[in-house]
């Protein structure tokens, strides 16, 4: 293959929609275009009508689609000089920025809650060399650390704050146009921070030659003018956990728990954003318990092989609810955004698995033994 024809980057990909310049030295191992994988088995189940997908995100390179924001918000810290970046995370942002960091020569410094985080992000946070900061306290306690420790150290935070993060997230959106060859109906994400279903929806708006409010990094007025891609935006859906649902009670949750670690935040740095788009979709939020959210994480590896962490089985859980009870109609293209990849958490995956491990002597009268009483 030429090089000219090698993937290198979503910012590459989509160079003239982003904040860069030629001479700018892109931060990137390769992230985004993700499949956008179509369900056979469940909706076939469901026996309603319903065109479903899913955006797999869990394959970017560290695992998550933190990965997109992380490759603009790195490239712009280095353009602007930085040598440290920082943030607060209940474990795939940590991942994303240490990764990030260690390709383009700088550190990172992640703060963690104790005790929080699903091993299979704290080994990666580690392994590429973070400095990992545990707090006694959860997110939110870290995320308003993170504030205050850069106003007294030469740090660029990576949250989703930094409104270039947003910038690389909103190629998800393009990609999906890219590949449907229009925008879905509906749109269904797990939300915690609510950074990525605003970043969603700036990427509609864009492709489709609106505006929008939720914009953190033009506030509304963007600064990207290009001729419309497709004319529809979708309705844009966000369910929580119901341990950890801000957005459904009205206000701030000061203790969020749940099984679905990657979005227990009871203070969303992106408040005001989503709300904007949940106005300007014509969406809504709803929560999922954990049982429902765990369901939905076995019943996609089962009957579609697609294994996901927890959190993003939220997007599923809440879509096929909401399907079966019509709020989302017959005819409709749906797509759910899985998060992060399974690995990410493998204890929680093995804990709902029924079937013990088969022990059987090396000799093939015992496995074939074992194979034929499991037929």
């Amino acid at each position: 293959m030429s090089d000219n024809k090698r993937y290198t980057g979503l910012i590459d990909r989509y160079r003239n929609r982003l904040p860069v310049t030629d001479a700018t030295r892109l931060i990137s191992l390769g992230e985004g275009n993700t499949p956008l994988v179509k369900l056979e088995n469940i909706p076939a189940e469901l026996g309603k009508a319903v065109d479903l997908y899913i955006k797999y995100e869990g394959l970017n390179p560290t695992g998550s689609f933190k990965d997109r924001g992380m490759t603009m918000a790195v490239t712009q810290a280095v353009a602007e000089g930085s040598k440290a970046i920082i943030c607060a995370s209940t474990g795939n942002t940590s991942a994303a920025a240490a990764a990030y960091a260690a390709r383009a020569g700088i550190t990172a410094f992640v703060l963690i809650p104790e005790g929080k985080i699903a091993l299979g992000k704290l080994a990666q946070a580690m392994i590429h060399g973070a400095v990992v900061i545990q707090i006694r306290g959860n997110f939110d306690a870290g995320m308003a650390l993170v504030k205050e420790v850069a106003d007294h150290a030469p740090v660029t935070i990576v949250n989703s704050i930094n409104p270039y993060r947003l910038q690389g997230q909103k190629t998800a959106a393009f990609e999906i146009v890219d590949e449907l060859g229009k925008a879905p109906d509906f749109h269904c994400l797990p939300v915690g921070n609510a950074g990525n279903i605003t970043a969603h929806w700036i990427g509609y708006s864009e492709y489709a030659g609106q505006s929008t409010a939720a914009c953190a990094f033009c506030e509304g007025s963007c600064k990207f003018e290009h001729a419309a891609v497709t004319a529809g935006r979708p309705t844009m859906v966000g369910y929580q956990a119901a341990g950890s649902a801000p957005f459904m009670r009205g206000e701030m949750v000061d203790n969020p728990e749940t099984i679905a670690t990657a979005i227990r935040i009871g203070h969303p740095q992106s408040w005001d954003r989503a709300w904007s788009v949940q106005k300007e979709s014509g969406g809504w939020f709803d929560e999922c318990t954990d049982e429902e959210i765990l369901a939905a994480q076995k019943l996609l590896t089962s009957r579609e092989g697609i294994f996901c962490e927890p959190a993003s089985a939220t997007s599923v859980a809440g879509a096929l609810r909401d399907i079966r009870s019509g709020k989302i109609p017959e005819g409709s293209s749906v797509v759910c955004t899985l998060t992060g990849h399974g690995l990410k958490d493998p204890d929680t995956a093995i804990s709902q698995c029924d079937d013990e491990l088969l022990t059987v002597d090396a000799e093939l009268s015992a496995v074939k033994d074992a194979i034929l009483s499991n037929m």
